[in-house]
C-alpha cells in the first residue's frame, strides 16, 4: 500500500495481485463510500494474473479527507497514482464501479497516454438532480450506526443482500471505524455529499474510439445508468462502446465478478 499526493491531498493506494514486471495493469476505482481494498476478491478469485492498482478515492478510506473533493480533484490525484505505479510506456485498463465510473471517464480524457480501455460497472453520472439530492440528504441524515451489526444490516438493505457473507465481513473489518456515537464507514460525510452533486452534472461520454464496456445492473431502480447516456453512446460512439446487462443489484463487482473479469481480459487483449 503506497501513497501518492497532489498538493495537500494524498491518495492511498492498494497494490494487489501479480508482482511480475510484465503483468497486465488494471486501475480499479471503487464507488461512493467504498475503498480500494474491495477489489481484492476480484483480483484473487478471477484476475490473479493482473497487477491491480486500487486507490482509495479522496475522502475515502486512508486517502486525504481534506477538500476539494470534485471529480476534477479525484482525476488530478489519480494522475499522480498513475505516474507513481504505471511504468513509462505501459498502458492500463480501468475498471470502475458506480461513482468511480464517472471518475474513470474523466480520467480517460485526461490520460489518453495510459488508459487503453474502460470497464464501467453500473456507472453513476447524469443523475436526476432531485434524486441525487434525495440520496445525499438521506445518507447524511442516517450517517453512522450504533454498532457493526446495524451497519451490516444497512448494507444488506442497500443492494448487498446477495453479496457473499465473507465479503460483507471483510467490508466491516476494513472499512468501519468507531465514532463518539457508535461507528461509521471511513468516508468523509461532506465529501460524499459533494460526490452526489458531481453525479448530478451532465454525463460525459468516453473518449471517441476508446474501447469501453458498460455494464448495467438491471435490478437498480431508478437506474444509475441513464437511458440518455446509453442513447448518446450508441449514436456518438458506435462500436467502441458495448453495453451489457446483468440481473443484479448495484454491487456488480461482487455480484457479477465473472462478467467483470471477462470484460477486463477482453480489453487487456486489445492493448
Amino acid at each position: 500500500m503506497v501513497d501518492a499526493s497532489t498538493g495537500h491531498q494524498t491518495m492511498h493506494t492498494h497494490l494487489i495481485g501479480s508482482d511480475e514486471p510484465d503483468a497486465p495493469i488494471v486501475v480499479a476505482l471503487h464507488g461512493l463510500t467504498g475503498h480500494g481494498k474491495r477489489w481484492q476478491f476480484l483480483a484473487a478469485d478471477h484476475l490473479p494474473e493482473v497487477r491491480m492498482i486500487a486507490p482509495d478515492l479522496l475522502g475515502h478510506g486512508s486517502s486525504s479527507w481534506e477538500p476539494p473533493w470534485a471529480i476534477a480533484d479525484q482525476v488530478a490525484a489519480l494522475s499522480e497514482v498513475i505516474d507513481a505505479h504505471v511504468p513509462a510506456g505501459r498502458r492500463a485498463v480501468v475498471v470502475a464501479h458506480s461513482y468511480g465510473g464517472a471518475v474513470a471517464i474523466r480520467l480517460a480524457h485526461a490520460r489518453p497516454d495510459v488508459v487503453s480501455g474502460l470497464v464501467l460497472l453500473d456507472p453513476a453520472q447524469g443523475l436526476d438532480p432531485a434524486t441525487a439530492r434525495e440520496y445525499a440528504e438521506s445518507s447524511l441524515a442516517h450517517w453512522g450506526y450504533p454498532d457493526a451489526a446495524a451497519a451490516a444490516a444497512a448494507k444488506r438493505m442497500e443492494g448487498w443482500e446477495n453479496v457473499p457473507p465473507h465479503m460483507l465481513d471483510a467490508e466491516i473489518a476494513e472499512h468501519l471505524a468507531p465514532t463518539d456515537s457508535g461507528t461509521a464507514w471511513r468516508v468523509s460525510a461532506p465529501g460524499a455529499a459533494v460526490a452526489w452533486s458531481e453525479m448530478a452534472r451532465p454525463f460525459t461520454l468516453p473518449p471517441a474510439d476508446l474501447p469501453t464496456h458498460v455494464v448495467v445492473a438491471d435490478r437498480v431502480q431508478p437506474a444509475f445508468v441513464r437511458p440518455d447516456f446509453l442513447t448518446a453512446c450508441a449514436e456518438e460512439r458506435g462500436s467502441s462502446v458495448t453495453v451489457h446487462h446483468v440481473d443484479t443489484e448495484h454491487m456488480v463487482p461482487f455480484l457479477a465478478p465473472d462478467v467483470t473479469a471477462r470484460l477486463v481480459r477482453d480489453l487487456i487483449a486489445q492493448i
